[in-house]
């Protein structure tokens, strides 16, 4: 894997349908983006590493609280913009810088266990590409695996898959409106969180909560805060992005270090589960700078433990 090098450096110095075909057209919606983003990564992200982090995770799934981790990679790179992939070869002039982040959470029900991963690509040069291009996750259990994929197609519109095992949902194929991601906050706060948008306004919930939850996928109307913590015990902050959604009670925090590169603490995800109010937490225990894609020989597996890993 490579940090991206911009083109002109590199060329001087080196829910519940049925199967649908293509993409189903929206019903007529007023889409209402809550502004640019005119963050920026620091130096930080370029440095030819990751940042890998891990932490504890409280998990809410099927009305009871399960043990678990989360590992989080962020790492900056090339992205084209056509074909919304990673930019290996440098022969496509349709390239542009972007924060990805991969995040992979693991817990346990019962006798099986649960895998859910997602990706986000956010562009980094907000002036031109203003727009997540990207965002795909995948649920693996015992009983099956599911997966989504969100493209961002211009003129207001994300190209949205759904692969499904469950039979109401089974595979579509639709455009919905592009709205603002729950899932490109990650991204977004470590670009730099003071143009964030708050107030009130329409979110997509996250892709993971929409999986497990078999939720449709359309936007809901939210109210949005950032807020000033002085710390506890339990979670070292001082910022957190707030959402409080509508008649499910469903909440989100994410707890965030007010200065660069702007370390994501943790989260809180409240929501109904089984007839309970349940929250998920997720705290930050490990915390690496790594070029891990060169790490995968037997020798580099105690690695691991450096961040904390089994």
């Amino acid at each position: 894997m490579k940090t991206f090098i911009p083109l002109l450096l590199l060329a001087t110095l080196f829910a519940c349908n049925t199967a649908q075909d293509p993409f189903a057209q929206p019903t007529k919606t007023t889409v209402t983006v809550p502004g640019h983003f005119s963050g920026s990564l620091t130096e930080y992200w370029y440095e030819g590493k990751a940042e890998i982090n891990t932490y504890s995770l409280e998990q809410a799934r099927y009305g009871e609280i399960r043990p678990g981790q989360v590992t989080m990679i962020f790492v900056s790179e090339d992205f084209l913009t056509d074909k919304q992939v990673k930019n290996d070869n440098y022969t496509n002039p349709n390239s542009t810088p972007v924060i990805k982040t991969n995040i992979v959470r693991r817990f346990i029900t019962g006798i099986y266990d649960y895998s859910i991963m997602t990706s986000v690509f956010t562009p980094t040069k907000t002036s031109e590409q203003p727009h997540t291009l990207k965002v795909t996750t995948s649920s693996q259990d015992w009983c099956g695996q599911t997966y989504t994929q969100l493209n961002y197609a211009g003129g207001g519109r994300w190209n949205k898959q759904l692969r499904s095992y469950f039979e109401q949902e089974s595979d579509v194929n639709e455009v919905i409106p592009a709205d603002f991601l729950e899932d490109e906050l990650f991204n977004r706060i470590r670009s730099g969180w003071k143009n964030l948008p708050v107030g009130k306004f329409s979110i997509v919930p996250s892709t993971s909560y929409l999986l497990m939850t078999h939720k449709p996928y359309q936007a809901q109307r939210a109210t949005v805060t950032i807020n000033t913590y002085e710390g506890n015990e339990e979670v070292a902050l001082k910022k957190s992005y707030e959402i409080n959604y509508g008649p499910d009670g469903r909440k989100l925090e994410i707890f965030f270090d007010p200065a660069p590169p702007y370390t994501i603490s943790g989260w809180d995800e409240t929501y109904p589960s089984r007839g309970k109010m349940l929250t998920t937490k997720a705290r930050l225990t490990h915390q690496k700078m790594a070029p891990y894609w060169n790490q995968n020989s037997v020798a580099d597996e105690g690695l691991r433990a450096e961040i904390g890993l089994e």
